[in-house]
């Protein structure tokens, strides 16, 4: 990302600036869509506004804290970090440092999920990993008779979590500290939800804009990135009913190796499914059939 080009006497931070003025200097040095976005919400307006506000000036203290703003943007900070929040499905989630951003292509995830738990009924789903909650929330939120335990090894990350469940009122979603299945003895559940981290150690993208910003915990796995993958697929049976599901995200390249470890691990009805990209994104299996 360039330099931003937008000085103290260029903007004018001994006087006031437009909005209009202020977003197009803005521009010199961040995408548009981020300088919106981090003024709308810096201003608590809405897209709208700024357009049909565009002359309407910005005080000395306005102008200086979105140059804060800026500055940080720059040097690679996340706007989700930067304004505390992103949307994801239908709803808007709280999000801090403590937990991975929530990204378009986990809407996937929840997708696929919601068509294995029926409308109207009794359902228990662990989503391993919660972070933010965002998954958990989102299938709470449709799936209101289901009744959902997340689960995450951070106690930072469980406080979001929780916060966002209070947010929109959910009340069938418990929050549990621990890793992965540890804790768990006799609970049986009939989906099993996983955004796991799935980027290899040393992988160049880590150090790209916005990764090395992110948890690591969250992101980066051994064993080129499958170790979690791993733990998850052959631990998943002991935690699912008959008939049960298990749903998890990867990387690209992934989907090969994972299908091959559930069937391994005695899974049936294998998939995958790619993301609007059309990149291999999600894969799940169904553990044994019911008796008959």
């Amino acid at each position: 990302m360039a330099a931003l080009s937008v000085s103290a006497q260029q903007t004018g931070m001994g006087a006031p600036i437009t909005i209009g003025e202020l977003l197009r200097k803005a521009a010199d040095g961040v995408d548009r869509v981020d300088a919106r976005w981090l003024l709308q919400n810096m201003l608590n307006v809405d897209a709208a506004f700024l357009i049909a506000h565009a002359e309407l000036l910005l005080s000395v203290e306005q102008v200086a804290h979105f140059q804060r703003l800026l500055a940080r943007r720059i040097a690679g900070e996340p706007v989700a970090y930067l304004t505390g929040k992103r949307g994801f499905y239908d709803l808007v989630f709280e999000v801090t440092p403590d937990v991975l951003i929530p990204r378009p292509e986990t809407e996937l995830l929840v997708e696929v999920a919601l068509s294995k738990i029926p409308l109207g009924r009794r359902c228990n789903i662990l989503d391993l990993g919660t972070g933010s909650g965002a998954i958990a929330v989102t299938i709470a939120r449709h799936r209101p008779d289901a009744c959902i335990t997340a689960v995450d090894l951070s106690p930072l990350a469980l406080a979001v979590a929780r916060r966002n469940a209070e947010k929109y009122s959910v009340e069938n979603v418990v929050f549990v500290e621990a890793d992965w299945f540890t804790g768990f003895t006799d609970e049986k559940f009939d989906v099993i939800v996983a955004n796991p981290p799935y980027i290899a150690e040393g992988d160049p993208h880590l150090e790209g804009d916005g990764l090395r910003f992110e948890p690591s915990i969250a992101l980066v796995a051994s064993n080129n990135g499958l170790n979690c993958i791993h733990t998850i697929i052959a631990q998943a049976p002991g935690y699912l009913k008959h008939s049960g599901w298990l749903i998890f995200e990867h990387g690209y390249d992934q989907a090969d190796i994972s299908r091959k470890l559930l069937d391994k691990a005695g899974f049936f009805h294998i998939f995958t499914r790619p993301d609007l990209s059309e990149t291999d994104r999600v894969t799940g299996g169904q553990c044994e059939l019911a008796p008959v």
